[in-house]
């Protein structure tokens, strides 16, 4: 791309009117609620192509207790009974599936048309000094984990959300189960014992010392030996059992994660086992898709036996838009592209924009992040899918909350500031290519102390000090509080952001095209193109006003979103945008 001449005009000018935490008088606040219910207008569940879709992606157990009945999980199955203590950031709160059920018109309202929860199926509830709350310590592919409640509980939730015309995806695993299996060499004859060098972990012993016979001699205590579901899940000869991961080199593919039981997913055995775990699912739930957790962890050609034959059953019995996204967490489209092409998944989340954007917000740094990122597009383009159909997003679980992000990398930025790159963060993730994630509680101004346990925060009133000692963005709540303000700033930019989405089809659909970027912040412009219909999307990360001269090849282009000032002649555009904005401009051809 031609690098075009900038013109910086040089004042300082974060008058930053629109991102003015300071919330209405009540009287207010009843006429400025506006809700974006847009899964009603969409075409049907069943037939609308995904990237119509708006997700949420929510963990149960931290969203709004239901039923306090079940918070102890089981009363029967010891293993998946207990873990929990609300005022622990690693334990069981009480959020369940009817609570989210509860919850539903809060979504739709917001603008969102699918929920992705994190995993819900039946876990080891107790494991060292925390619990499975998150769900990724799964004994049973069978039945939802008692603490969220039941498998009718779980086709309630999916039978109201399709009524409201939304999507439910589930959160699967195949790279491992619950840490149950021990080695005698690491744990000792009892399974009690650390033998290894490494407090906590087994020594990893590669596929060379595996095929020269040195190996660990694994066992499963007395009395756990049959309480993984389906019943084949219990052999140790379905695992690797090469000790734990040291996150690099063939350990990231065949180690336990931290004692997770690794399942050897080269064995056909394997393979066939959980295409036919996850059928059941499918059959039972009629979920609209899944996220499939660790898949860089799993060898390839697991998935790309695996993904078709999930798909092609799920068309078979009349869910024709079945959708699957890996988490491949890497942040190179040649790398992220591979699990789509060679490994035939629809789709992955996009770690690599997520990267490029928290790089131009966060770090500073040029808006050329973004489109060296986005020019890596063409990686991903397949008989079957192409970039369009990624999923982005700008924080989660796992890596922590955008604001979070933000708040650590430029403690003393002011809170206006800190809200408007949220919302141009949201901006970018809505209006560029791919199917935007709205991180249950961004929305609420959510912040967090860091990653994994401190980025899990209640939107229930919660009891964890590290949580309730936060400052939220945009409220003077803290997570103490209910967080279920649909007059909050970030709730109510996120309803704008969706009714845009909605209205206009490029912005889904369009394909992007690269207008202009700079090695320092400042604009990044592209252009979504759709039938005969051009959107020129121009963001400003900058904190000075910024003045561009664009060629396209539409012209009268009429605002969508307003810039500063604009003005054109002969598609020649030029865009004058305010500190950390955003405009939108549309023409026809």
């Amino acid at each position: 791309m031609n690098r075009l001449k900038i013109v910086i005009l040089g004042f300082f000018a974060l008058a930053l009117s629109a991102c003015d935490s300071v919330k209405p008088d009540s009287e207010q606040v009843e006429t400025q609620i506006k809700t974006a219910k847009i899964s009603a207008e969409l075409p049907h569940y069943l037939t609308r192509d995904i990237r119509d879709e708006v997700f949420y992606f929510v963990m149960p157990d931290r969203f709004h207790n239901g039923d306090t009945s079940n918070d102890n999980g089981s009363v029967t199955i010891l293993e998946s009974q207990g873990g929990f203590d609300p005022s622990s950031n690693g334990h069981y709160h009480g959020g369940d599936i009817i609570g989210l059920k509860e919850k539903l018109p809060y979504l739709q309202e917001m603008g969102i048309t699918s929920i992705w929860m994190t995993p819900i199926m039946r876990n080891q509830a107790v494991q060292g000094d925390s619990s499975g709350y998150h769900g990724y310590w799964v004994l049973d592919f069978t039945e939802i984990d008692p603490h969220l409640g039941s498998n009718q509980d779980l086709k309630n939730l999916i039978d109201a959300a399709h009524a409201l015309n939304m999507k439910v995806f589930f959160d699967i695993i195949a790279n491992h189960s619950a840490d149950v299996i021990k080695y005698k060499e690491c744990h000792g004859e009892n399974g009690d014992q650390q033998l290894g060098e490494t407090k906590g972990l087994c020594d990893y012993k590669t596929l060379e010392q595996i095929a020269n016979g040195d190996t660990y001699s694994a066992f499963v205590l007395p009395g756990s030996e049959d309480i993984k579901v389906p019943q084949w899940l219990n052999d140790p000869k379905y695992y690797n059992n090469q000790g734990d991961s040291t996150w690099e080199g063939e350990s990231s593919v065949y180690g336990d994660f931290a004692g997770l039981d690794d399942i050897d997913t080269a064995n056909p055995e394997v393979i066939s086992g959980l295409i036919e775990v996850f059928k059941n699912v499918v059959s039972e739930f009629k979920p609209d898709g899944f996220r499939i957790d660790t898949v860089k962890h799993v060898n390839m050609e697991f998935w790309s036996e695996f993904s078709p034959a999930i798909v092609e059953h799920a068309k078979s019995i009349g869910i024709e838009q079945f959708f699957m996204f890996g988490e491949v967490y890497d942040f190179t489209p040649e790398f992220l592209s591979t699990f789509t092409t060679t490994g035939k998944m629809q789709s992955i989340l996009d770690f690599a924009v997520q990267g490029a954007i928290s790089k131009t917000l966060v770090e500073h740094k040029g808006t050329n992040e973004l489109e060296n990122i986005f020019n890596g597009d063409h990686y991903y383009q397949d008989e079957d899918s192409d970039a369009s159909m990624l999923v982005t997003f700008t924080g989660n679980h796992d890596m922590g909350r955008f604001a979070h992000l933000l708040d650590k990398e430029n403690p003393e930025m002011s809170e206006p500031e800190k809200l408007a790159r949220v919302k141009l963060s949201n901006a970018l993730m809505y209006f560029s290519r791919g199917i935007p994630v709205v991180y249950y509680g961004d929305e609420q101004g959510f912040v967090g102390d860091g990653n994994d346990k401190n980025s899990r925060q209640d939107m229930m009133p919660s009891k964890v000090d590290i949580y309730n000692d936060d400052d939220l963005i945009g409220t003077d709540a803290t997570t103490a509080d209910a967080n279920f303000d649909q007059s909050h700033v970030l709730y109510q930019d996120l309803v704008n952001l969706a009714s845009l989405y909605l209205e206009h089809d490029a912005l889904r659909h369009g394909k992007q095209e690269q207008v202009y970027s700079q090695q320092t912040p400042g604009l990044y412009a592209f252009t979504r193109t759709f039938k005969n219909e051009q959107y020129l999307v121009v963001a400003n990360t900058a904190t000075t006003e910024q003045k561009q001269t664009m060629t396209l090849s539409y012209n009268d282009f009429k605002p969508v979103v307003l810039a500063k000032d604009k003005s054109e002649n002969n598609g020649v555009v030029t865009m004058n945008l305010a500190p950390l904005t955003y405009a939108i401009y549309k023409a026809k051809k």
